[in-house]
C-alpha cells in the first residue's frame, strides 16, 4: 500500500438533505469528501453521497482541478450553474464547511485528536 502524500488532505463536509428526495431516503445528510493538496491549493480527487452514480460523478470530476485560493465562492458559483437537483443548497453548505475546515487547518487552528 503507498504511503499518502503529506501534503494531500481528506476534509468532509456534511449538510442535511431537503425531505422528500431520494438521497434523503437513504442517507438524511449529504457527505462531500475532498483531497487537497495544500501546498498547490487544489482539490485532487472529491466524492459526495448523492443517490445516483451520475449525479456522484458530475459533482465530484466538476470539483477536481478546483483551487481553493479564492475562497468557496467559486466553488458556490460553479455548483450552482452545474447542477440543477434538490440537494444543490445542501452540497453548497457542505463545500462551505470543508472550506472553513480547510481555512483553519492552514492558519493551524485544527485541534489535534491527539490531544
Amino acid at each position: 500500500m503507498d504511503k499518502p502524500e503529506d501534503n494531500i488532505i481528506l476534509f468532509s463536509g456534511y449538510a442535511k438533505l431537503p425531505t422528500g428526495i431520494t438521497a434523503s431516503e437513504m442517507y438524511k445528510v449529504i457527505g462531500v469528501v475532498v483531497l487537497i493538496d495544500v501546498e498547490k491549493e487544489i482539490i485532487t480527487e472529491a466524492d459526495c453521497t448523492l443517490a445516483t452514480k451520475l449525479a456522484n460523478r458530475h459533482i465530484s470530476s466538476a470539483l477536481i482541478g478546483c483551487t481553493m485560493k479564492d475562497g468557496p465562492d467559486p466553488l458556490v458559483r460553479l455548483v450552482d450553474q452545474i447542477y440543477q437537483g434538490s440537494a444543490k443548497k445542501a452540497i453548497i453548505t457542505a463545500l462551505r464547511i470543508i472550506y472553513d475546515k480547510y481555512r483553519s487547518y492552514k492558519d493551524g487552528m485544527t485541534p489535534s485528536a491527539l490531544d
